[in-house]
């Protein structure tokens, strides 16, 4: 494809879009009424050059008369133009759009100049996004520069200017780290060497490439509410993806020298072994989103066949910290749980897979439970995020300090409460026996299905039935759900096929209030989800449960026997997000397993 740029004489051809003529237009379509429009167009203010007239009238925030609770924004107002001029509506969403290739359409200065940006490109055409519809003056010079056709389409101004600027200063960071000779890059010690020398502001220019390429993958991470960044090294591109409300989604590719060089810079800001690349690594580092929110990511690294795959978990405390309601704990929920995170010693487990929760419950159950009169004590691996409310121990395995010997320390530190990271092994499970039972309300995670498999889980382990009899407060399962899109959910007839089936054989009675479903817009990335909400399966211990707990306990009789003190299954729970207009059928039967034991009686 060629690079040359056309030479295009300043803009003769259309005519850029005016402030009285767009309001006009609003006027003659019904959607502003005359009088503001009228005042708006007289006030001086409002006639720079240099802001988009689509920007000054979606700063007005005037009221949608097709729909009073929503406002004329920016996106809609673009949409609308759109429509007005007979070109398709484009929005720009990074995640779909190869920086790369669009990038070598056209230079910077001469998108710049123009404000105008490439969104796409194939072998016949070129997908240009502009906010001036009616200016075609570069058009004709590009189509013949590049040899291919030219599609116009009309995007929101504020997008088109700042991806502008992230698109090109990206790809130029990327071409320039990618330029060097990628033999820099296969020696490490000497990449270590130049991040050393960064901090005494001594890199040269190819370095700071790198450093850009970083600083844009963290901000990027954060605008998009990413709970997880995998760098993910393949034989020559590499992937980006980030980790949205629970999925996966290809950000960006990267040539494997540039993802190699990242990676070494974010080991050294990590504070791990640059050099180690054959084993797994553990660190974190600790930054500051653009907003100036205080963030902690979790870096975990894995040697494949293509170089080190790396992970970052991503805490932010406002979401790691929450109060019940906000976990999406149900009354019923909240009083069970908090009537046994209320006791004075024993053993309360958190369980379900990874990524369902567990750790914000526990940092938020013991976040309200650290007052000034109780010592709260933890060992966890990692920390996963560092609470000035609770003592925290690390888990370091090399210099021999395990689960059970952190619990062992602890115990001399005057605990009140323990939160233990873990239970993984049968010396874990019995130091926090051993715990409770000295007089101390120990709090866990184990990795099972539902609640009643984590006492078959511990039996399992080689911990004693009596012990558990006397020592367990309750367990609680958990997933989490995605939640409806508040922008787009439509209201919905709930089958009553669906609702059996997700319900059977409980034979819930079905909800009368009104449910949706998931629609898809430009706020939730066309998904239909915009957050994520939790269900629970609580099972407390009572004197009935603990008569079940024997050497070769029968699950499903455990199962049975909960049910019917009145622990009610995931499914359930599920069940109710849907009927309170949460989330919807099929996320719950993606999410949640169905229940199992015998269930013909509803619990209570």
């Amino acid at each position: 494809m060629a690079t040359t740029q056309p030479q295009v004489p300043p803009s003769q051809g259309g005519r850029r879009l005016q402030l009285p003529d767009l309001l006009a237009d609003l006027v003659t379509d019904g959607l502003v009424p005359k009088e503001v429009a009228d005042q708006l167009a007289r006030d001086r203010r409002f006639a720079r050059a240099d802001v988009h007239p689509l920007t000054v009238i979606a700063d007005q925030k005037w009221k949608d008369p097709r729909n009073p609770k929503k406002a004329l924004h920016l996106e809609m107002l673009t949409e609308w133009l759109a429509q007005k001029s007979g070109l398709p509506y484009f929005h720009i969403d990074p995640f779909k759009i190869d920086f790369a290739a669009v990038t070598k359409v056209m230079s910077s200065a001469y998108a710049d100049r123009f404000k105008i940006l490439p969104v796409a490109v194939t072998t016949r055409e070129a997908t240009i996004a502009t906010a001036e519809p009616y200016v075609r003056d570069w058009e004709e010079s590009l189509k013949q520069v590049l040899r291919l056709d030219i599609k116009r389409v009309v995007a929101n101004p504020v997008d088109i200017q700042s991806y502008l600027v992230e698109f090109y200063n990206l790809a130029r960071s990327v071409k320039g780290a990618a330029g060097q000779d990628k033999g820099a890059y296969s020696e490490i010690a000497n990449f270590e060497q130049l991040v050393q020398l960064g901090k005494s502001g001594k890199l040269d220019a190819n370095d700071q490439h790198i450093v850009h390429i970083c600083d844009w993958l963290f901000n990027f991470a954060f605008e998009q509410r990413a709970s997880d960044i995998h760098l993910e090294p393949r034989r020559d591109v590499s992937n980006v993806r980030f980790r949205i409300d629970g999925m996966l989604h290809q950000v960006y590719q990267i040539p494997t020298p540039v993802l190699a060089a990242m990676t070494s810079r974010i080991k050294v800001l990590g504070r791990m072994d640059v050099v180690e690349k054959r084993r797994p690594q553990d660190g974190r580092l600790k930054t500051v989103t653009p907003d100036g929110e205080e963030v902690e990511l979790r870096l975990s690294t894995m040697p494949t066949a293509f170089g080190e795959k790396f992970v970052m978990r991503i805490f932010n405390p406002e979401n790691l910290v929450k109060d019940y309601k906000e976990l999406g704990f149900s009354e019923e929920d909240e009083r069970k749980w908090t009537q046994m995170s209320g006791q004075p010693h024993g053993i309360i487990l958190v369980t379900g897979p990874t990524g369902s929760g567990k750790t914000t419950t526990l940092y938020s159950t013991l976040k309200q439970l650290a007052t000034e009169e109780v010592n709260v004590c933890s060992v966890e691996d990692p920390i996963e995020m560092v609470e000035p409310a609770f003592n925290q121990m690390q888990v370091q395995a090399s210099i021999g300090v395990d689960f059970a010997g952190g619990i062992r320390t602890l115990m001399r530190q005057d605990p009140d409460i323990i939160m233990v990271g873990e239970i993984r092994d049968l010396e874990t499970a019995e130091m926090a026996i051993q715990a409770a039972l000295t007089g101390h309300l120990v709090l866990s995670t184990l990795h099972t299905n539902d609640s009643p498999a984590a006492i078959t889980r511990m039996l399992d382990l080689g911990v004693p039935s009596y012990l558990l009899q006397s020592t367990i407060l309750g367990v609680m399962a958990q997933r989490l759900l995605r939640t409806l899109c508040p922008h787009c959910k439509e209201q919905h007839d709930l089958d009553d096929s669906a609702w059996e089936h997700l319900t059977a054989p409980w034979k819930a009675p079905k909800p009368k209030g009104t449910t949706y479903i998931a629609k898809g817009c430009l706020e939730c990335r066309m998904t239909g989800y915009l957050g994520r909400v939790g269900i629970y399966e609580t099972m407390m211990m009572t004197p009935e449960l603990r008569r079940v707990i024997v050497p070769d306990m029968d699950l499903a009789t455990l199962q049975d026997k909960a049910y019917k003190e009145g622990m009610k299954p995931l499914r359930l729970g599920g069940a109710l997000k849907v009927a309170a207009g949460l989330t919807t059928v099929d996320e719950v039967l993606q999410t949640a397993p169905p229940p199992t034991g015998d269930r013909r009686q509803h619990p209570r």
